[in-house]
């Protein structure tokens, strides 16, 4: 089993390009949903969460009002840097136990480890290589801001609660520039996924 922690930024186009290596076979295990899971009412995360912050961060049904919680935590490093202490344990934890049920059925399997915060949460050695997804800060900010319709302002705070994108690129051992049209990206990731069946033998 080969595992890629994929990796980027918002509004950078991760999605895009797991969704191109999920349709060349690959398992696609995505941290954002672990996450959602982890908050769901009643687990440790949720009741950690709710003990810290108040119940002025849940929706009437009780679950995590996530866009209030991000309003908090995306202006207050230390809050972010204290919520990823509750929810990434029980994400890793997940990723290691969903991975070898994978293995167990298919163990030349490439597996994504689709992780947002790869590198921020020194996640790397979960991962055999790390695949990062670029666009230049620009690009990211009119990206952020028309897909959430959110100021540059707003935008521009959330890009700060993550480390550049430009800095990342120095950790990891592949990137996909998805700065381009659709095709271009596609192209790269046939690139890459062709360069894994000739060197490792899994596809």
């Amino acid at each position: 089993m080969l595992i890629i922690g994929l990796t980027g930024g918002i509004a950078s186009g991760k999605s895009t390009v797991a969704k191109m290596l999920v349709e060349k076979g690959a398992y696609l295990l995505d941290a954002d949903q672990l996450a959602r899971e982890a908050v769901e009412p009643g687990r440790p995360a949720w009741q950690e969460i709710v003990g810290w912050l108040g119940e002025s961060v849940l929706l009437p049904d009780r679950n995590v009002d996530r866009a209030k919680l991000g309003s908090i935590v995306f202006n207050d490093r230390r809050k972010l840097e204290k919520l990823n202490k509750i929810v990434h344990p029980w994400v890793g934890s997940r990723f290691m136990e969903r991975s070898r049920e994978i293995e167990a059925k298919d163990p030349r399997a490439v597996v994504v480890y689709d992780i947002p915060l790869l590198i921020e949460a020194g996640m790397q050695k979960m991962v055999d290589l790390v695949l990062l997804v670029y666009v230049p800060r620009e690009t990211q900010l009119k990206r952020l801001q028309e897909r959430d319709r959110i100021s540059r302002a707003e935008a521009e705070a959330r890009l700060r609660a993550q480390k550049p994108l430009e800095e990342k690129k120095k950790r990891a051992d592949v990137i996909i520039d998805n700065s381009g049209t659709i095709a271009e990206t596609a192209r790269q990731v046939e690139h890459f996924w062709a360069g894994l069946g000739e060197k490792q033998g899994f596809t």
